[in-house]
């Protein structure tokens, strides 16, 4: 079996109904995106940052801003998830807006976007009454809903993850 180095922590995993101390690892998961993204990011040319982790895959500087992007939407569902009843999310390409004009821009900014929304969602997410991750959005791509605690499991995983593959590329290059 060969490694799908799109995955390289594996896909996530629901994990049904996690406990306190499980939101609590999500959470720091959630605190530290930031900063691990700016180290793996540290040191990188401009031809790295532009070079894509595979074949058809985003460079280190397509996932920056994609986490940026992916974070404020996950912000806003998060807040709607707190403050209205099984509202339904909108969904987005994350493809067409991989390409507009401002993921072509440094890094940076998307690195203070991404330090700023992780710090209001974790506040946000411990503010929360254990019965409140119960409380859901309608996902209409994923056809079901999902519970503030996936919500928060998922985007947890999801800044590991590309984290992860700018790390491997990193490797598999020798940079």
């Amino acid at each position: 079996m060969t490694e799908d180095i799109r995955y390289p922590i594996g896909k996530w995993v629901r994990v049904e109904q996690p406990d306190a101390a499980v939101r609590a690892e999500y959470m720091m998961a959630m605190s530290e995106l930031p900063a691990a993204l700016a180290a793996v990011l540290d040191g990188l040319t401009e031809a790295q940052l532009d070079t894509p982790y595979r074949e058809g895959g985003w460079s280190p500087r397509q996932i920056v801003h994609h986490l940026a992007d992916s974070h404020m939407n996950a912000f806003s569902r998060v807040k709607l998830g707190v403050t209205e009843d099984a509202p339904v999310i909108k969904p987005y390409s994350e493809r067409d807006w991989a390409l507009t004009a401002d993921n072509r821009a440094p890094a940076a900014p998307s690195l203070s976007i991404l330090e700023g929304v992780q710090r209001r969602m974790v506040l946000l997410f411990e503010s929360l009454e254990p019965a409140q991750f119960d409380r859901t959005v309608q996902h209409p791509e994923h056809k079901r809903a999902l519970s503030l605690a996936d919500l928060l499991g998922l985007y947890s995983w999801h800044g590991r993850h590309h984290v992860a593959q700018i790390s491997a590329q990193r490797a598999r290059n020798g940079w």
